[in-house]
């Protein structure tokens, strides 16, 4: 078995990302294009996501075509998958979505992002780490979370749920 996809394979690929720039495109027919703020409407981003996949699709297909995908690198990685690891990260958005309501957003997307880097860690082959680890992990994603949270719920106004009534937290 070959460690470089064919390019029957490279090509259904870029066909792939066309077809899911064309669905996207179809898709955002259905949104209003009244003009907000500036200008532009709801419908904006997603017609240009969907321009910008059928152009990333359409160059895919053209560099599967005209010889392949030019230096790609071998793949690297495990020749099986690693299903331990991905039950981890797994877990994380299993419990961020089932969570989430219960517990705020602050505190389940940091309960996400422990167990989904514990996930990544394993499948790196490198110990999915102890108690301190596991504290540092939390930590970090509440750094990375709060501030997204406050961003949406304090600055753009959109409601988020919070762990208190007062959603600061």
């Amino acid at each position: 078995m070959s460690s470089t996809p064919s390019a029957a394979s490279q090509a259904l690929v870029g066909a792939g990302v066309l077809v899911v720039g064309a669905v996207m495109a179809y898709g955002a027919t259905f949104i209003s294009s009244d003009a907000g703020y500036a200008g532009v409407g709801p419908n904006a981003l997603p017609w240009l996501v969907s321009v910008v996949l059928m152009i990333c699709g359409a160059w895919l297909v053209w560099e599967a075509r005209s010889g392949g995908y030019r230096e790609m690198e071998a793949p690297s990685g495990a020749p099986r998958a690693d299903w331990h690891a991905v039950a981890w990260v797994v877990a994380g958005i299993v419990a961020n979505a089932s969570l989430i309501t219960t517990i705020g957003f602050i505190l389940s997307c940091a309960l996400c992002f422990g167990l989904a880097v514990r996930g990544l860690r394993l499948a790196e082959g490198r110990p999915g780490g102890g108690l301190r680890r596991t504290v540092i992990d939390g930590a970090t994603g509440m750094a990375i979370a709060a501030p997204v949270f406050w961003m949406f719920t304090q600055l753009l106004a959109i409601n988020l749920p919070g762990l208190t009534v007062s959603g600061w937290l």
